[in-house]
């Protein structure tokens, strides 16, 4: 009986546990389920550059703004320092300037000299004058040289030679007197610019200084009688005096004017 007793608890038990866990299960089978809430959709950004803004108008001429800069204030003129030092003491001796006496006569300053004029030699002048041919002219220089007739041939070659002989001394010539045109110096004519006879002159110049050393070299002493043409009443000049060379005359007084 006892042993009935012991198994009867243990039956009655195990049959309450089955009941609890049946229970159990049913109450986690009928409680409702709570759904998950569904996925918020994806959004798209896409970044998108504002456009700049509008110009401002232009101003109005009427309503420019102003420059802030102003204009630099003149500066204060500073102030001049007093002088202290004493001003210097007076001469007692006056400066009188004495008038000119009424007996005295005041000089005017003496005028430029003008150049010597251009003579006229005649025969007699020209007695003893190294002409074209006459070998060495007034004695010496060097052997085979005839400068006389080196420069008379250059210029008959050039009819401008004559013209301007004639143009200055038509008159001399006309009455068969030789100018003189250089005596150491270039002798001046009136009514030609310059000393000597410009256009003569320079073409005297170009046939010395084209002819040879040792005709250039040649010492000459006295008058030197060029004649332009032959025949009576030819048209020649005389230059020279003294002692000289030929190229004295590419050196002298006048030669660059």
């Amino acid at each position: 009986m006892a042993g009935w007793r012991r198994r009867g608890g243990k039956g009655a038990a195990l049959a309450v546990s089955v009941v609890a866990h049946a229970v159990a299960v049913a109450v986690l089978l009928g409680a409702p389920v709570t759904p998950a809430p569904p996925e918020a959709p994806s959004v798209m950004v896409s970044l998108v550059e504002p456009p700049p803004p509008p110009p401002p108008p232009p101003p109005a001429p009427h309503d420019a703004p102003k420059s802030p800069v102003q204009a630099p204030k003149k500066p204060p003129s500073p102030e001049k320092p007093k002088d202290t030092a004493r001003a210097a003491p007076r001469s007692p001796l006056r400066v009188t300037q004495a008038p000119v006496p009424k007996d005295v006569i005041p000089l005017p300053a003496s005028p430029k000299p003008a150049p010597a004029r251009v003579m006229g030699l005649g025969e007699a002048e020209l007695t003893g004058a190294a002409t074209a041919g006459s070998g060495a002219g007034g004695g010496g220089g060097a052997a085979g040289c005839d400068m006389v007739r080196l420069l008379q041939e250059g210029l008959r070659k050039n009819p401008r030679a004559r013209a301007s002989l004639m143009r200055a001394h038509a008159a001399t010539v006309g009455a068969g007197r030789a100018p003189l045109v250089w005596n150491g110096d270039w002798l001046r004519t009136d009514g030609e610019e310059g000393d000597g006879l410009s256009g003569l002159r320079e073409m005297i110049m170009l046939e010395v200084a084209f002819a040879p050393a040792a005709c250039r070299a040649e010492p000459m002493r006295g008058l030197v009688l060029i004649s332009l043409n032959d025949g009576p009443g030819a048209a020649r000049f005389a230059l020279g005096g003294g002692h000289w060379r030929w190229s004295d005359l590419l050196f002298a007084k006048g030669a660059r004017r």
